[in-house]
């Protein structure tokens, strides 16, 4: 796609209209990515785009266009939405493990929310008015983050917890031993930092394997096959998790990512970039 959005990475653009790029260096650690969502005003001014968001164990810090900053917590369902013609958005994905210290406070107190950042940090709202130009609020979202990140304290164990927890043989008792805490103080720091427990989040890691496997075969592959290898136990598991976590079958959430590309707002889709 070429962009005529000229503040937006060569290259980023992972769909028409949503685009991400890399961090800085000294940020991949604890940002997946930076992304950006333009609709245009071509499909209407009645029109709107919709979409899907897709649990994926991340938080996002977002700038809408004429209507401020907001940060998502992280989701443990679907999220549709409907972005009207003419929005503009710039976000800043953190990793499971980062957004709690980020935001320097509990991430389970926004888990499923859309929070209103003069909320929750009014200095760092300040800096991301409504009335921004889309270039200078990518910038700024950007300095926002890494000052964010430049005092925060980063809980290592979750992080490394975190890690372990994508393989899909991982169990969370193992995991907690390997980090040494006990499960109690495991779940504790993980509502503290992810937002949820570990076994949460290891349910969100083992669907977007699944999701994926979905993108990489356009929507065609073998439900069963693909079932096992993202780590479930059978193929009617996938489909109880499936329709906890997109609201459908994967069959049908099979024909939406193979027939449209749609990916939604804290949808990465391929899933690397979110790899610790």
């Amino acid at each position: 796609m070429r962009s005529a959005v000229d503040w937006v990475p060569g290259g980023a653009w992972l769909a028409p209209g949503y685009a991400e790029w890399a961090p800085p260096a000294p940020l991949r650690g604890m940002i997946a990515c930076f992304w950006a969502s333009v609709v245009p005003d071509s499909i209407g001014p009645e029109a709107a785009r919709e979409g899907l968001v897709l649990p994926d164990g991340c938080s996002d810090l977002i700038w809408q266009q004429g209507a401020g900053a907001f940060v998502a917590g992280p989701d443990t369902g679907p999220v549709h939405f409907a972005t009207p013609a003419g929005t503009v958005l710039v976000g800043v994905r953190f990793r499971p493990s980062a957004g709690g210290c980020a935001l320097g406070m509990p991430l389970s107190e926004i888990r499923d929310v859309r929070a209103p950042l003069p909320e929750l940090l009014p200095a760092a709202a300040r800096m991301l008015p409504a009335s921004l130009d889309p270039a200078i609020a990518a910038q700024r979202a950007r300095d926002v983050a890494g000052r964010l990140l430049s005092r925060a304290a980063p809980d290592c164990a979750v992080g490394r917890a975190t890690a372990l927890l994508r393989d899909p043989a991982a169990r969370v008792e193992q995991v907690a031993e390997d980090v040494d805490l006990s499960m109690r103080q495991l779940r504790r720091r993980f509502h503290d930092a992810v937002g949820y427990g570990p076994k949460t989040l290891q349910r969100v890691l083992r669907f977007q394997r699944f999701v994926r496997a979905l993108d990489a075969s356009g929507g065609a592959c073998d439900l069963a096959a693909s079932a096992a290898e993202a780590g479930y136990a059978d193929q009617a598991h996938l489909t109880r998790e499936c329709m906890a976590l997109s609201g459908m079958t994967p069959a049908a959430l099979a024909r939406i990512r193979g027939g449209s590309g749609v990916r939604g707002i804290g949808d990465h889709g391929g899933g690397d970039l979110a790899e610790a």
